[in-house]
């Protein structure tokens, strides 16, 4: 299949109804005054030399010049590149050498950070969030094959970033299959845009797929803090949120101080990390909506997995595989399991990637006869639901036994004074490893480390209990707030 996503976005954009496409700063924009924008984004972009097949990279927030920048840079024949505004300019200097990209966008009032790349000699300009690009030169790069949309990067369990490819048809299958697979949304559906571009959840399920599929979107540059997020969520009367869980635990603290809760939503998906069950009773009763929880990869473009409605939703699985995918549960030698038996998740399908970029040793590694290796460990049920249980590389081993980190984080959390916890296997002479516990206290009541072992010796296999528990004040955590659990093994 061999489609261009452009063409399906401007045909939205040209519709009478188009009075709505993106709200920003308290005023909708018209589908004709973005279509527009991106017109002469696409212009400039040709003056400057850029040629099909060359990439850009985008170090930007969500707003209308980065939805007007992705367009004309696909009209244009070229790759996306949205990078972490946040990364810094080391890291981003290594992207960039690595993606080899004919320009960088960075927003107005960041200057500093554009000078500093373009000493390293690739262009940079800073570009107001909602103006016309100024003229620019391209600088010329090896050329890669214009099908390809975005170039993510991603560290995944390695902290070494990843390029991945995805292709029009990944992104069309991925966005449209998940459109029919959605039972709930309607027509007069509005989504809010506040999840990070530079991460495929945010860039596709939120940004794209609102375009796609004609629905209007809130453009909000970050989400924090919470309490502007629910006042434009009120302000513009949205009815659609997908988040991480992270998110949806800042809005239900806000509330709970006495912010007013917004009465517009009606759906509220969550990916990006597990969601707690504990917290699903709390979002019922605080913001009127049960959690519809899904799950997916950057290399999937990247929904896999998705909860199709409220009435069909089963609480803690993330739901059912979206139609064209091929699964397999596996063993650790490759064979196929039973259903109902915990395993490595295979995947084939037109939304998946077809490896990563200047990575062959890691694209063999990954794929074995067409079939992509998520590293993720999933149970699928009778009805078709998947329930996540853990990453491969999370798994410990204890004295041959395998934990699954989860299991135990869900038993601490059922304890009375902790508010989060984490844990990770760390290296013992005796049992190989053993199970380490990292504790956010709640402060009400005090625990000891004492305590949180006799807690789990209740509930958990001998092997599965924590030999080490060490409270700390906060997780470190990926920018879509997913725990790192590298960085605690580090320590």
């Amino acid at each position: 299949m061999n489609v261009r996503l452009e063409k399906s976005i401007i045909s939205q954009c040209n519709k009478s109804n188009g009075e709505r496409s993106v709200w920003w700063r308290g005023t909708w924009w018209s589908r004709k005054v973005l279509a527009d924008l991106a017109g002469q984004y696409e212009e400039k972009l040709r003056e400057s030399g850029f040629r099909e097949g060359g990439r850009i990279a985008a170090l930007m927030p969500n707003c209308p010049a980065f939805l007007a920048l992705m367009i004309a840079v696909w009209k244009a024949g070229g790759t996306l590149t949205p990078l972490n505004l946040q990364a810094g300019l080391s890291s981003t200097l290594d992207v960039l050498q690595h993606s080899d990209v004919s320009a960088v966008f960075v927003p107005q009032g960041m200057e500093q950070l554009a000078e500093g790349i373009a000493a390293s000699g690739v262009p940079a300009m800073p570009v107001p969030l909602d103006g016309v690009l100024p003229s620019f030169q391209s600088k010329k790069c090896e050329g890669s094959d214009p099908e390809i949309a975005v170039l993510f990067y991603t560290s995944g369990t390695t902290g070494k970033p990843k390029g991945v490819p995805i292709t029009h048809s990944n992104l069309y299958d991925n966005v449209s299959k998940s459109i029919k697979h959605f039972k709930d949304l309607v027509d007069e559906d509005i989504f809010i845009n506040t999840l990070p571009n530079f991460h495929t959840l945010g860039f596709t399920t939120s940004g794209l797929l609102p375009l796609f599929g004609g629905y209007p979107q809130v453009l909000l540059p970050t989400f924090m803090p919470p309490e502007n997020a629910i006042e434009a969520i009120k302000a513009a009367e949205v009815t659609v949120m997908i988040a991480v869980p992270t998110m949806v635990a800042l809005m239900l603290g806000v509330i709970a101080r006495g912010a007013e809760a917004p009465s517009t939503l009606r759906l509220l998906v969550t990916g990006g990390d597990r969601f707690p069950q504990r917290l699903d009773a709390r979002t019922q009763q605080m913001l009127g909506v049960s959690v519809l929880e899904g799950y997916g990869l950057t290399e999937t473009s990247p929904v896999v997995a998705l909860n199709e409605g409220v009435q069909q939703r089963k609480l803690g699985t993330v739901g059912k595989v979206l139609e064209g995918y091929d699964i397999e549960v596996r063993d650790n030698d490759g064979n196929l399991l039973p259903v109902g038996t915990e395993g490595a998740l295979w995947l084939r399908g037109p939304s998946v990637f077809g490896g990563y970029f200047k990575a062959p040793e890691i694209t063999r590694e990954k794929f074995r006869d067409g079939w992509f290796n998520t590293g993720d460990v999933v149970k699928m049920d009778e009805d078709g639901y998947m329930t996540m249980v853990d990453r491969v590389t999370d798994i410990a081993i204890v004295g041959g036994f395998n934990v699954y980190p989860t299991e135990v984080e869900a038993v601490l959390q059922q304890m009375p004074g902790i508010r989060e916890s984490a844990v990770v296997g760390v290296k013992h002479p005796v049992s190989g490893e053993i199970i380490k516990a990292y504790v956010i206290p709640s402060g009400d009541p005090k625990i000891t480390s004492r305590e949180v072992v006799s807690f789990c010796r209740d509930k958990l296999a001998h092997y599965k209990i924590p030999r080490i528990v060490e409270f700390i004040d906060e997780m470190p955590r990926s920018s879509i707030g997913k725990i790192l659990k590298r960085e605690l093994r580090k320590r």
